[in-house]
């Protein structure tokens, strides 16, 4: 998406100035009036060709923890009476992240021409979500900012938590594939051509497991480049076919279908779901806008349009809860909870205990995937390996049986 440069005047009438990312300049200007700002001048910012990992730019990202902190630093500043401009501008001089503290900086100056805190937030997108100024924007709207930046803490804190988990589970399998993969490259280009010039000058015959190695040996060496190429090759291809919407969907729709960590990322999903679309009831957010924003942060193509579409049956007057059963995806359990908590009247509070449930659930499933995996795995690479190694040393009988 195109970034524009804009000049506008705030509705005190300073001029403030930034950039954001839009579809079209028409785009921008309709969101800007809705934050009553009078835009005087819209560009498109031109874009530098830059090579990566030459230009010595680093990407412009936060990461979660460095949000969490921030988040719990401004509300302890601002409940001790600070104002949120210095709480910004100290908060800023403390980031090593250099583009998180150059964002602040400029937040604070938007702050100080008049803008809330909320509008200066949106202008960057990439560090500050729908979900996250959407809070700060119900807790102005009720002065409980303070409570919201916490409760915005305890939340990011829980979704990092819930990540790390799910990647922790993720790493393990796929670090011992690359090792083997390594391990069995090495011995079909280094080891195994050793044996074979072995087996020939003492005229060994070959078993069939034994020339098979050979074989694949030999192909693994007069085409490593092209296997090299064709993996990275791949690799891209599958990334750029994940941006756009109908491939994310369907490799969305196959992790879902993933034997053991389909699961366990389905647990993971409506964990989040749940704690997200919580935070947002309890901060004040109404359910259809904290639904929409909701789906954006589902982190799964599957799960977002299954909560757009139960969104659109909620505004038609039906319960969320038979909202969410006829999309026939979240657990029964799911369904039931909430629409228990519907019928009482204590909706935010069963979504929070489903969500405890399911990290505890997420919990568990890691700790047994991981305990699983591990000798599993073992076996598996130790197995292959194990099979060339006495492959390779089978003819050797019969050199034995030549020589006796």
């Amino acid at each position: 998406m195109p970034i524009f440069r804009y000049k506008g005047k705030n509705r005190i009438g300073n001029i403030i100035s930034g950039e954001r990312n839009a579809k079209s300049p028409q785009e921008l200007i309709a969101a800007l009036e809705k934050e009553q700002i009078q835009v005087l001048n819209v560009e498109r910012k031109a874009m530098a060709f830059q090579i990566p990992y030459l230009t010595g730019k680093r990407k412009k990202k936060v990461s979660l923890r460095d949000l969490s902190v921030f988040n719990r630093q401004l509300a302890v500043m601002f409940n001790a009476g600070l104002p949120v401009t210095q709480g910004l501008s100290i908060l800023a001089n403390q980031q090593k992240n250099r583009y998180f503290a150059e964002a602040l900086l400029e937040i604070r100056k938007d702050v100080e021409a008049g803008s809330n805190l909320s509008n200066a937030l949106r202008m960057y997108p990439n560090i500050f979500n729908d979900l996250y100024t959407s809070m700060i924007q119900a807790g102005e709207a009720s002065g409980n900012l303070d409570t919201i930046l916490l409760r915005l803490s305890q939340y990011i804190e829980s979704m990092n938590r819930l990540i790390g988990k799910v990647k922790s589970a993720m790493a393990y399998p796929i670090s011992v594939l690359i090792i083997a993969v390594v391990i069995t490259s090495v011995i079909m280009v280094k080891v195994v051509p050793i044996f074979e010039d072995l087996f020939r000058n003492l005229g060994a015959s070959l078993p069939m497991p034994t020339q098979i190695i050979i074989d694949v040996s030999h192909f693994v060496q007069q085409n490593v480049f092209i296997m090299i190429g064709a993996g990275i090759a791949g690799f891209i291809a599958l990334k750029r076919y994940n941006k756009t919407p109908k491939g994310r969907r369907v490799i969305d729709r196959l992790k879902l279908r993933l034997p053991v960590f389909g699961g366990l990322l389905m647990k993971a999903g409506v964990a989040r779901m749940t704690r997200t679309l919580e935070t947002l009831l309890n901060s004040g957010v109404e359910i259809i806008e904290a639904m929409t924003i909701t789906a954006k942060t589902a982190g799964n193509a599957i799960i977002e349009d299954a909560v757009l579409k139960s969104r659109l049956s909620v505004q038609e007057g039906k319960p969320l809860g038979e909202s969410w059963e006829d999309q026939k995806l979240f657990p029964y359990m799911v369904t039931q909870m909430v629409s228990v908590g519907e019928q009482t009247g204590a909706l935010s509070t069963m979504l929070s205990k489903i969500a405890d449930f399911y990290d505890e659930e997420v919990n568990h499933a890691v700790e047994a995937l991981v305990a699983l995996m591990e000798p599993l795995l073992i076996l598996v690479l130790g197995g292959l390996v194990g099979s060339i190694i006495i492959a390779m040393y089978m003819p050797m009988f019969d050199i034995i049986g030549k020589v006796g």
